[in-house]
């Protein structure tokens, strides 16, 4: 089970220290700094004056794997850098403290207030990982902002998220990626670069081609009611509203990976779908299984367009 995170003792080694420091990644950093204020003494004047100590945060340490276990999310604490106060209030983080994820997760900043001024807001976030990585930020609306590392995230990678006066930490699992090729009609599931599964599928038909892109795994549930008109297509026109099984979310506009039995004979022949990608029961079942928040899902050589950047799950096309 995973924990939250533990922060190391305060007589932490300089040797550990400079190690962690060395092996953690430093984004443009998070939050007002906290400061304690103590007497100080102005040797000109003899007067009384305040002096601040710096705040206290935490970096994650790399994580061991240990295979079939996911082990407690470890931090040790460093100083805090100087930021802007901000200007927005509550802030909601998304990954949750101590989940596991997919690498190609971003974190989701959600402000409590639209943002004036977003590379001040910007300034008073921070994102920390073991081993050490770039990323960037980039804006979905005046109120989120969202941090994804250049590639995806290695696997087993550790991050510490700091916003709003808060920090929580999160890791990534192996590095489970699937690709749809349209050319095959097969989507192909891979783990650490091993293949683990291969599966039929049926895409978009031509009118409804599935975007290209890179994707990855959202919301899902074992049942997902699917209605046409929620974007745009009457039921009278061709649409639809039918519940379907082991759904995954890989957009927001309501594309899917899910299970299709009345699309069997057409899976690994021919696109059938409005735009989701159709599995038959068994591989739906396995797909909804084996992959969690995160996941990457590339779709290559479809009729489509190319996947949106800002489509909600569209940040790999940024």
């Amino acid at each position: 089970m995973l924990r939250r995170p533990l922060f190391a003792r305060a007589t932490t080694s300089a040797t550990l220290v400079a190690a962690v420091l060395s092996s953690v990644a430093l984004a443009p950093i998070a939050g007002a700094q906290s400061t304690a204020q103590l007497p100080g003494f102005n040797a000109g004047s003899l007067e009384s004056t305040p002096v601040s100590l710096p705040g206290i945060e935490s970096a994650p340490l790399p994580t061991p794997q240990v295979a079939g276990l996911d082990l407690p999310i470890f931090t040790v604490p460093i100083v805090a850098p100087a930021r802007p106060a901000p200007e927005y209030g509550k802030v909601g983080i998304f990954p949750t403290d101590g989940e596991t994820v997919g690498v190609a997760q971003p974190v989701m900043f959600t402000f409590d207030k639209p943002i004036t001024d977003r590379a001040k807001a910007e300034a008073t976030l921070g994102v920390r990982t073991a081993p050490a990585i770039a990323g960037k930020f980039y804006w979905i609306s005046d109120t989120e902002v969202r941090w994804r590392p250049l590639e995806f995230y290695p696997p087993n990678t550790t991050v510490t998220v700091y916003a709003g006066g808060r920090q929580q930490s999160f890791r990534t699992g192996d590095a489970v990626v699937t690709t749809y090729d349209d050319n095959t009609k097969m989507m192909t599931t891979t783990r650490n670069g091993e293949v683990v599964r291969e599966m039929r599928a049926s895409a978009g038909q031509p009118q409804y081609a599935t975007h290209n892109g890179t994707y990855y795994t959202g919301w899902r549930a074992r049942e997902v009611q699917m209605d046409s008109s929620t974007w745009g297509l009457a039921r009278d026109a061709g649409g639809y509203d039918v519940a379907v099984n082991d759904g995954v979310r890989l957009s927001y506009d309501g594309i899917f990976v899910h299970s299709a039995p009345w699309s069997v004979a057409d899976q690994g022949v021919r696109n059938v779908s409005h735009g989701c990608i159709n599995l038959s029961p068994e591989d739906a079942r396995w797909f909804y299984e084996n992959t969690r928040n995160g996941d990457p899902v590339i779709v290559k050589n479809t009729l489509g367009r190319q996947l949106g950047s800002f489509d909600g799950q569209g940040d790999w096309n940024y």
